[in-house]
């Protein structure tokens, strides 16, 4: 009995153990199969190799591994083109988008604003040259009395500056009086102007009339209000006909007198606004405008003055005192803007780097214009709503430029791709289409049209920049006007030769 027992166990022993080295074999094949199949996957999400490493601050130092730049910065690694993004010919980069996030470049949008331009200037205050008066005797005769003795006295209307006795003067009054006792009337009158034409004091004659006798030393009196600016005698003095005594400016009102460059005049008018500080007054403004140009340039400084007025009741206004000078020469046209930082300048050649999305990125040459505190007109090289690089855009430029052509592949300005439609285009060279006014840069002679597609070249529609030419008149292109239009292609430039606003002919057009 008790053997039978044992070999009992014996077999259930051997079948536990061959069950178990069965599941053992199953687990151990699946896990098999699971890694096998693993296997693949994990290659497939291996991450892509750098091509080299590359120093941040300076794209012409690369590495073939990680490591420090000669400045201790670390290394960043640079990943074959994958082919995402626009493509703009010779000097297209491709930037992975953590290089992008790593360098900190930001794009913005190139957009049509108006230019918010101001010169600063200096300038000096100055006499109102038209209330300045000049005294002038007209007889010989000697100084016996000085009323005003310095220079920058205040005086008033009728104030007393000088007493004079002259021969002459004296000849004068005693003929009034012979033709006053002649009781002449002719003799009277002639001798009554002969006085005024030498400037005697109205008082002085009418005193004469009552009392009959005759003044040997008569006293001249102040014409107007103001500030004596030269003096030029003394008591004693012989002084003769056209000779300067003194001159008095009535600072009731003062011109300061700017200058601006010869590239700048063309911004300013008359009656553009200004913004005027004085040392002597921090932190007061004072407002005004253009209130005359002059039409000479200076050889030496080539500058061309302009002149402000302002009202100086208060006196605060002196002159010969420096003013810090602001000239607002905002433009309202529309024009084509970036922020002055996106822009690249060297010595021949003006660009920026191109965002053609996708981290694709490539240095165009553009053609610059007029200049703001924020901002940069662009002539040629971009179109409305582009994106450029305005940050960090001399790392990218550095390494597009070394193989770019720096010209435009795709760009919409030249509507040209290399299709059979441009042979086509080349032998046709003009174009007739419509379309509707969004801007007009008068300045330029130039229009923003959004246009109808142009079946004959296979173009779809699209909005360009459209020069407009000399023989038509820029004053009948206005925002918002429908118009038909004729247009050639010069190099890389469309312009409008001939133009139609009909309404009959535009609905038929747009009907069709």
């Amino acid at each position: 009995m008790m053997k039978e027992l044992i070999n009992s166990n014996k077999k259930m022993l051997i079948i536990g153990l061959s069950v178990g080295l069965v599941i053992g074999l199953v687990v151990s094949m699946f896990f098999l199969n699971v890694k096998a199949t693993k296997t693949p996957v994990t290659e497939q999400v291996t991450e892509k190799q750098p091509m080299y490493w590359v120093a941040p601050m300076d794209a012409n130092y690369r590495k073939d591994k990680p490591g420090k730049s000669p400045m201790g910065m670390d290394l960043l690694p640079v990943y074959a083109d994958s082919g995402e993004g626009a493509d703009e010919g010779p000097g297209t980069i491709r930037i992975s988008a953590d290089i992008v996030n790593n360098l900190g470049v930001r794009t913005v949008a190139a957009q049509y604003k108006s230019l918010h331009n101001q010169i600063d200037t200096v300038g000096y205050v100055t006499y109102d040259q038209d209330k300045l008066v000049h005294i002038h005797p007209r007889v010989d005769g000697w100084i016996e009395k000085l009323y005003v003795k310095t220079v920058g006295s205040m005086v008033k209307k009728g104030q007393p500056l000088y007493g004079i006795y002259s021969p002459e003067l004296v000849n004068a009054q005693e003929e009034f009086l012979l033709a006053l006792e002649r009781n002449n009337k002719r003799l009277v009158n002639a001798a009554e102007n002969r006085l005024v034409a030498l400037q005697l004091p109205k008082l002085t004659i009418e005193s004469l009339k009552k009392t009959r006798k005759v003044q040997q030393n008569i006293t001249f009196y102040a014409p107007q209000n103001g500030v004596v600016e030269n003096l030029k005698i003394r008591e004693g003095f012989y002084v003769k006909p056209g000779a300067t005594l003194m001159s008095i400016g009535d600072l009731s009102k003062v011109w300061i007198e700017a200058e601006v460059f010869e590239r700048q005049a063309a911004q300013v008018q008359v009656g553009t606004k200004v913004t005027m500080r004085l040392d002597y007054l921090p932190g007061e403004e004072f407002n005004g405008q253009v209130n005359f140009i002059y039409p000479t340039l200076d050889a030496k400084t080539r500058t061309v003055k302009v002149r402000l007025r302002f009202d100086n009741q208060s006196g605060d206004f002196k002159p010969n005192m420096f003013a810090q000078v602001a000239i607002h020469t905002s433009d309202t046209t529309p024009v084509l803007l970036i922020p002055k930082e996106a822009l690249i300048r060297t010595g021949n050649q003006d660009r920026v780097v191109l965002a053609l999305g996708g981290g694709n990125f490539k240095s165009i040459a553009v053609t610059v214009g007029r200049f703001d505190n924020e901002s940069v007109e662009i002539l040629n090289g971009l179109t409305d709503g582009e994106e450029v690089v305005s940050s960090a855009q001399f790392l990218l430029d550095s390494e597009s430029s070394k193989s770019s052509d720096f010209m435009r592949m795709n760009h919409d300005a030249t509507e040209m791709s290399m299709t059979e439609p441009m042979l086509e285009m080349r032998q046709v060279m003009s174009a007739t289409t419509t379309g509707r006014i969004n801007s007009v840069m008068a300045g330029h002679h130039k229009v923003n049209i959004s246009r109808a597609a142009i079946k004959k070249w296979q173009r779809p529609a699209t909005t360009l920049d459209f020069l407009v030419d000399e023989a038509l008149d820029i004053t009948n292109f206005n925002q918002g006007d429908d118009i038909e239009f004729t247009f050639e292609i010069h190099d890389d430039d469309f312009v409008i030769t001939d133009v139609s606003t009909d309404v009959v002919i535009l609905e038929n057009k747009l009907q069709e």
